[in-house]
């Protein structure tokens, strides 16, 4: 699989941890770089464990799927984008309405400050769609280091700017990346069935 392709799933799945990232950069009472770091490095560790779970999943079935391989990386992957838009709409729908978002909640709004429970279970949370991604790796046989380490990276990265981005602008933006990183992720998925198809593979 191409790099840009694998940025553009990376950039896409990280969006659900940029959302979370703002949020809580939103609530968190900010004085060093302690949260930022550890918000991001969590984020960023379990989407790149996710992935390599997936990728063990996927392998199994490599064999037995090379000639649809590339039909079910797309049904995966534009399910997990739609859910991510379905939840950025509903969430952007509720706050019209006034009612607080359960994907969005600020869980530090009391104390300001963020426990490591919380924190694990955030990670937990915005990481799942990646094991979806990483079954789709392992049916295309993509190189699963080189992939892990491009999505954990750039999920640290964004979230990293997030947290701080959060401080700025509120939860209304996260809403809106969720949204957009549902798009970018059925789009790739839409890329790779073409190229398969072009290719007539």
């Amino acid at each position: 699989m191409e790099f840009i392709t694998v940025l553009g799933i990376a950039v896409g799945l990280s969006m659900d941890a940029f959302a979370v990232a703002i949020t809580q950069g939103a609530c968190l009472d900010i004085q060093t770089m302690r949260y930022p770091l550890s918000i991001s490095t969590t984020f960023g560790a379990f989407q790149a464990v996710m992935p390599l779970i997936g990728f063990a999943a996927g392998s199994l079935f490599c064999l037995m799927a090379q000639q649809i391989d590339h039909w079910i990386a797309l049904l995966l992957l534009s399910a997990v984008g739609i859910k991510m838009m379905y939840d950025g709409v509903g969430a952007l729908r509720e706050q019209k309405a006034g009612v607080d978002s359960p994907v969005m909640v600020c869980e530090v709004k009391q104390s300001g400050h963020l426990s490591t429970h919380t924190l694990f279970v955030l990670g937990i949370a915005t990481s799942i769609d990646a094991l979806a991604v990483g079954i789709t790796f392992g049916l295309l046989g993509v190189n699963i280091l080189v992939s892990v380490i491009i999505i954990g990276l750039t999920t640290f990265i964004i979230s990293f700017g997030g947290v701080y981005l959060g401080k700025k602008v509120g939860p209304l933006f996260g809403r809106w990346m969720e949204i957009l990183g549902g798009t970018m992720l059925i789009f790739m998925g839409i890329n790779i069935a073409v190229d398969h198809i072009s290719k007539g593979i």
